[in-house]
């Protein structure tokens, strides 16, 4: 079990999310592979997914994800999915609740809302059939859950897919959006001076997406953390100058820059050597000046990494 060297509680003006779930139950040894990724757990070893859950909290984690990421069909396969679908998100949440009221500080419980069709491929995204998906997920974790966050999420088609599905709950919903990390990919000359969403769109109009429809926060996740540095200080700018109530938040993945767009759905990527959590504290400290006061980690960031930024935070 991953033990923490001060389980103080932090800061309350930065919220301290949790890492990585998937590869956290890898690290542990839990089942543990591709197609299934962290939804494997939850069928063979679901104490492994509470013992994550717990490394997260006992590191400072005040938001912990219900591990409900890969349980689409994507992940799954179709037929697995109409026969396990509800029963494994409402698993999933259900283990995140009692985790998190068994905690020693008060934790939140997210449920997450992951892009229906496959992450970073907004080139397979179909609306009628996520719209299904997703209710799917929200019908079953609804009792255990805070916050809906609708994570990795590639395109703006996909983004209005989820806030449209939950505009009339009662829950707080939290938008976050992964960036291309090779924003190159995207144009037919130079890197643009800003990042761009995996789908090529635009930050002003993510931005704009995400204040007309009423969430609560707007984030970024599942990207190189130097290119989320980018976005922040751009989105930051944004919602000044135009007037937005709009909170910000961050929390980066560990690849290697190399990975291709079909490395999170098809391998377990390699993770960078030089991202180590000294590193990443010093980058979140950054997005906290930029406006960020949500912090946490994607792929990759473990027990204690959050650890790091929980102790930075705190100063």
């Amino acid at each position: 079990m991953f033990q923490p060297a001060d389980q103080n509680v932090v800061s309350p003006t930065v919220l301290i999310l949790d890492g990585g779930m998937g590869r956290e139950l890898e690290r542990m040894g839990a089942p543990f592979r591709q197609p299934e990724w962290s939804a494997l757990a939850l069928y063979e070893s679901p104490e492994s997914v509470a013992h994550a859950h717990r490394n997260f909290i006992q590191a400072g984690a005040q938001i912990i994800t219900a591990n409900n990421y890969a349980v689409v069909p994507f992940h799954l396969g179709e037929e697995r999915f109409r026969q396990d679908g509800a029963r494994l998100a409402r698993l999933a949440a259900k283990i995140a609740r009692e985790e998190a009221d068994s905690a020693p500080h008060r934790v939140k419980v997210a449920g997450s809302l992951p892009p229906a069709m496959g992450s970073y491929r907004p080139d397979l995204f179909d609306e009628e059939a996520a719209r299904a998906i997703h209710h799917v997920l929200v019908d079953a974790m609804v009792p255990y859950v805070d916050i809906w966050l609708a994570e990795t999420t590639s395109s703006l088609a996909e983004a209005r897919e989820v806030t449209g599905l939950l505009q009339t709950s009662k829950l707080p919903v939290w938008l976050s959006f992964t960036l291309e990390d090779s924003p190159a990919r995207h144009r037919a000359t130079s890197v643009p001076t800003l990042p761009v969403l995996r789908s090529g769109e635009s930050l002003e109009d993510a931005i704009q997406l995400a204040d007309e429809s009423g969430v609560e926060r707007l984030l970024f996740n599942c990207s190189q953390p130097e290119v989320i540095s980018r976005a922040l200080v751009f989105a930051n700018d944004f919602i000044e100058e135009h007037g937005i109530s709009l909170a910000l938040g961050a929390y980066a993945n560990a690849f290697v820059d190399e990975h291709d767009e079909g490395g999170a759905n098809e391998e377990v990527t390699a993770l960078r050597k030089d991202l180590v959590p000294d590193h990443y504290a010093t980058l979140a400290e950054a997005w906290i000046k930029s406006g960020a006061t949500a912090i946490g980690g994607c792929c990759g960031i473990g027990p204690e990494y959050i650890e790091r930024i929980a102790e930075m935070a705190k100063s």
